[in-house]
């Protein structure tokens, strides 16, 4: 820490760090920058590729002006307006966007922590999202077309190593995970088990292996996403070593 800098400049500079990781992590085709905000479009799959987020906590005197623009840039681009709340809003945007109709939904916690990297015999290693990886994630989430396009375009858009990884177990894909390596970082996404392979450390052993991977890129420090809800995941991730570092929130128009 430098002399004078506290621990929540400490931690906001580790905010900032993990949403940039996650802004290469998963990126977007169209990006456009107003102010500290940065603005992202893909196929309205995915909320991280389809939101506007700021990178700056400051005092921003033209936030109500550039709500706006935002609101009409989106509008050319015939998406819904999102925004994600995170701590790096600047004062008042929440109260703003509330005041314009928008409504809170469910956002994520994120979670870093140093996990046991292992080396996992009969691991699939992808350079993208191939059909069994795609088969265990639809048993974890709604893969509608969008959100699936998403996840396979995102391929050519990549700025920084990633890996696709299944795990098979009796002859099936059993679990997928997918990680990024940025800085040091190593971020897991899409982490699933199938329901019939679930109770059998498989959850533990992708970690394991994708915390591997990340090693082996020179990204030891791990880090995640989940739902606030999703009780199961948390208890998992808790135990293999990983802690809330911060929320954030989605806000949308109407």
């Amino acid at each position: 820490m430098k002399a004078g800098e506290s621990g929540k400049g400490v931690w906001m500079k580790w905010v900032n760090r993990l949403e940039q990781a996650a802004l290469n992590a998963v990126p977007a085709p169209r990006v456009a920058w107003d102010g500290p905000f940065v603005v992202r479009g893909f196929l309205n799959g995915t909320g991280r590729a389809n939101a506007a987020c700021s990178l700056d906590p400051g005092r921003d005197d033209e936030l109500a002006a550039r709500i706006g623009r935002i609101e009409a840039h989106y509008a050319r681009l015939g998406l819904p307006c999102r925004f994600r709340s995170t701590p790096l809003d600047p004062p008042g945007l929440v109260p703003l966007l509330e005041a314009r109709g928008y409504r809170e939904a469910e956002g994520a916690l994120v979670m870093t922590g140093q996990v046991p990297p292992s080396e996992e015999a009969g691991a699939e290693w992808g350079e993208g999202p191939g059909e069994s990886w795609l088969s265990v994630l639809a048993t974890a989430e709604y893969q509608g077309s969008a959100r699936r396009a998403e996840k396979e375009g995102a391929v050519s858009l990549m700025s920084r190593p990633a890996t696709w990884l299944v795990l098979r177990e009796d002859g099936m894909a059993a679990a997928c995970g997918h990680a990024v390596a940025d800085a040091g970082l190593c971020g897991l996404f899409d982490l699933a088990v199938r329901p019939e392979f679930r109770r059998r450390g498989l959850g533990r052993r992708l970690l394991n292996a994708l915390a591997g991977w990340g090693a082996r890129q020179g990204a030891p420090l791990c880090w995640l996403q989940v739902a606030p809800g999703n009780a199961a995941a948390r208890r998992l991730y808790e135990a293999a070593g990983f802690a809330e570092m911060y929320r954030y929130r989605y806000f949308l128009k109407g």
